[in-house]
């Protein structure tokens, strides 16, 4: 009987976090809660008009799923992605994305090829690195799509969402403009051309000189 009272005094606080919890994924993902950003639980209850019970629940559940760090004395942050912890989720996205594109490739159409190739004519005539990050998503995303595995395209979305908008930014202002354009029109030749192991090949060298570019600046910083 102790434990079902237990039980239903447990329940309305966890149902009262999912919200808050949803909300607070969402603007860390968007990048409007940036790595370093102090999530101060008085406001995050006054302004879910909650108390700080769920508003704990909430901010527990993303330090479990690698969003958010608790400091001692000092209250939760946005957690920002170590050097090492963006080169692994590096490795991770070029075994993840080469096999998407390996299965994408025998079911790519003229159609996927064509909204590509004007996805790459758009990016080649901006400056600014924050369209380039979203436009080489969008671009990388295309080719995958057709990969038949909605599975496999998740687990490729998260790889994105936990790297995070302010570093995906990082990746393409090291990256440039010159050699990711030039490699992605080399790619997407082999998707048109219906090369799986040459496609293949080229994306798993362009996502590694992208890998050994960002390791090389974060050496140069100290």
């Amino acid at each position: 009987m102790t434990s079902q009272r237990s039980d239903l005094r447990e329940q309305p606080a966890l149902s009262a976090s999912q919200p808050i919890y949803e909300g607070l994924r969402n603007d860390i993902l968007s990048g409007k809660l940036t790595p370093g950003a102090p999530l101060r639980q008085d406001d995050i209850a006054r302004q879910h008009g909650v108390s700080k019970m769920p508003v704990r629940e909430a901010l527990m559940k993303l330090e479990a799923d690698g969003y958010v760090l608790f400091r001692k004395n000092r209250g939760a942050i946005v957690r920002e992605v170590s050097v090492a912890e963006l080169l692994n989720l590096m490795d991770i996205r070029i075994a993840l994305e080469c096999k998407a594109l390996e299965l994408a490739i025998p079911n790519q159409v003229a159609a996927d090829h064509e909204q590509a190739g004007r996805l790459l004519d758009d990016y080649a005539s901006h400056r600014s690195s924050a369209q380039w990050s979203e436009m080489n998503r969008a671009f990388h995303h295309m080719l995958y799509e057709p990969c038949g595995n909605p599975q496999l395209l998740e687990m490729i979305t998260d790889i994105q969402r936990r790297i995070g908008p302010a570093t995906r930014l990082l990746v393409s202002e090291t990256s440039g403009l010159e050699r990711p354009d030039r490699e992605h029109r080399e790619i997407l030749r082999a998707c048109i051309e219906g090369d799986v192991a040459r496609g293949v090949d080229l994306l798993k060298a362009h996502i590694t000189t992208t890998r050994k570019e960002i390791a090389a600046q974060f050496r140069r910083r100290g």
